[in-house]
């Protein structure tokens, strides 16, 4: 009996022992991150529809409105499905350092109960949910990309250009940035080697990028600028009035990203903890100095601040701190607000009329160049010693030593690279649809207006 009982109480002991083993290692969803990441979802939803199709729409002339409208709308629901089939299997799927694989094509393996990791060890969110939420990043890019040659290409060539761009731009910079096996396999140094050498290319590299500065701003930019220089300018440009036709519907647009935007980049951090509320402020901070930067800059050198310069320079600040906005301080937020914002209004203004380029709604002044400017300022604001969080190391499980050089050509790998593949990409993308069913509308169609040319019908009656 008493040889029994001693096995019992072993068999017990070891049991227990068991289930606190497991629940020490399997992993888990918590509610409040999975929740929050549902609004997040939809709060990045909202700035595409209406956010940017209101911003982009108030810019335009009238007879333009609808097809911008149109345009954002379709290639956002046009994302959506793409994503869903290859998108996210080949941006977040082990492969290449420079392209995925296709183990989740059409979602296949993914179900309630699959879980996607977080930046903390031991933490889950619902994998669906990471899939939604990445697939309206993935929908907003392209959208961006219309603003610089509105009002002037067919909606078809529009329709084929971004099919080819999410294919072999964004997805392929998404897994290259972002794609890592997640903090639970860095257990020791060994290990922390063997996932970092599965992890995307810029990520093996180093490169910074909390929610979009190269992915989706500079990648989005530098398509823009090259389609406007291919496209070429709008019948009129600088003898016609080309002047927005709404700025009240580009503020309500503005004022949507930027509310939008705090699912954008809070999201990103993919739990609602602690460092959500810092990324929070910092993307407040960053718009507020920035709008009030463009619009100074533009008081002392034109006399007056418009409407349109105080959005355009909210939105500036909103794409600068993007990629920096979990490693930035808040003071450190201002700054890069206020140099983003002075920045972006001289590119909007001096430097597109000395190249003589038409960027129509400054997809290029705006997300490009504030692109990258936060990208390279992440370098800056993420150091410790001038109040940013630095970089954690998942090995120790501490803050790692900081360089801001170090740092820096890290971000040049990532702007760089963004760059080159981006421009390339767009550069033959276009081409090889000027080719084939052309790009821009013929001139009585561009003179009528996009609204009735291209979709039949129009934004206002009059």
């Amino acid at each position: 009996m008493k040889y029994l009982l001693k096995s019992f109480i072993l068999f017990v002991s070891l049991s227990f022992s068991g289930f606190a083993f497991a629940e020490a290692v399997i992993p888990s969803v918590n509610k409040g991150d999975t929740a929050w990441m549902i609004v997040a979802t939809v709060l990045v939803i909202l700035m595409v529809v209406p956010g940017l199709a209101l911003f982009y729409g108030g810019m335009v002339r009238a007879k333009n409105m609808l097809s911008v409208l149109m345009q954002v709308f379709v290639i956002f629901s046009m994302m959506a499905i793409l994503w869903s089939i290859y998108g996210y299997s080949v941006a977040f799927t082990e492969g290449s350092p420079f392209i995925g694989g296709f183990s989740k094509l059409f979602l296949f393996g993914i179900t309630p109960d699959s879980m996607a990791a977080t930046f903390s060890k031991g933490v889950y969110i619902p994998e669906y949910i990471y899939v939604a939420f990445q697939l309206t990043f993935a929908a907003i890019t392209p959208a961006l990309i219309i603003g610089a040659f509105a009002e002037r290409v067919k909606f078809s060539a529009i329709l084929i250009f971004m099919f080819i761009w999410f294919t072999f731009a964004y997805l392929p910079m998404a897994h290259m940035v972002w794609y890592w096996a997640g903090p639970d396999a860095y257990t020791d140094a060994a290990a922390g080697s063997a996932a970092g050498a599965t992890a995307g290319f810029l990520f093996q590299k180093g490169a910074l990028d909390f929610a979009g500065g190269t992915v989706v701003h500079i990648n989005a930019g530098i398509a823009g600028l090259i389609g406007c220089l291919i496209v070429g300018k709008r019948i009129g440009y600088k003898k016609e009035s080309l002047a927005p036709h709404s700025v009240t519907m580009t503020m309500i647009g503005a004022s949507l990203l930027w509310v939008g935007w705090f699912g954008f980049n809070v999201g990103s951090n993919l739990e609602a903890n602690g460092l959500s509320g810092l990324v929070f402020i910092n993307t407040l901070l960053a718009s507020a100095a920035a709008t009030l930067a463009w619009s100074g800059a533009e008081w002392i050198i034109r006399g007056k601040p418009s409407m349109l310069g105080g959005a355009s320079g909210a939105i500036a600040g909103l794409v600068a701190i993007t990629p920096a906005c979990g490693w930035a301080g808040p003071m450190g937020s201002i700054v890069l607000g206020l140099v983003a914002g002075i920045a972006c209004f001289v590119a909007v203004t001096s430097l597109k009329s000395l190249l003589g380029y038409d960027d129509s709604l400054d997809a290029f002044g705006v997300h490009g160049v504030g692109g990258i400017i936060g990208a390279l300022g992440t370098a800056v604001v993420a150091s410790p010693a001038l109040g940013g969080t630095g970089v954690w190391d998942y090995v120790t499980n501490s803050v790692a030593e900081y360089s801001m050089s170090t740092q820096f050509i890290s971000q040049a790998w990532g702007v760089g690279v963004c760059i080159i593949w981006s421009g390339i990409v767009s550069y033959i993308a276009f081409k090889l649809i000027d080719i084939v069913i052309g790009l821009r509308v013929s001139e009585e169609s561009e003179r009528e207006g996009l609204d009735i040319s291209e979709h039949g019908e129009t934004a206002y009656h009059m």
